[in-house]
């Protein structure tokens, strides 16, 4: 069993950077690392994700704000946020999946997170 813990939400101003952090209990690299989110009333939608070469992708609604990167020796997986705006608004989780299918093609993920609420107003 693998245990994921976010953490690093909260509330900030339009245009403003948050760091996520996503500690894993065992290698990141044996696995496809995404961050999803889920806003209310909508559906959950995988964003960025992190093969275990480094190689990463974004969906169009965060390139070139947010960036997903992992520190393999800490086991821990990091989401900068950046010129966040206020449909930014949502719970974020961070998700293993299979390392053969990044980024992952469908909700294909192993494990979750808990999830951690990030809100930004306008």
């Amino acid at each position: 069993q693998v245990k994921l813990v976010e953490s690093g939400g909260g509330s900030v101003q339009a245009v403003g950077s948050l760091r996520l952090s996503c500690v894993a209990s065992t290698f990141l690299y044996t696995y496809c690392m995404s961050w999803l989110r889920q806003a209310t009333g909508k559906e959950l939608e995988a964003f960025a994700s992190i093969d275990a070469a480094g190689k990463t992708t974004y969906a169009d609604s965060v390139k070139s704000r947010f960036t997903i990167s992992q520190d393999n020796a800490e086991n821990t997986l990091y989401l900068q946020m950046n010129s966040q705006k206020p449909e930014d608004t949502a719970m974020y989780y961070c998700a293993a999946g299979n390392p053969y299918s990044c980024p992952p093609v469908g909700p294909d993920f192993s494990y979750w997170g808990q999830g951690t609420q990030v809100t930004v107003s306008s």
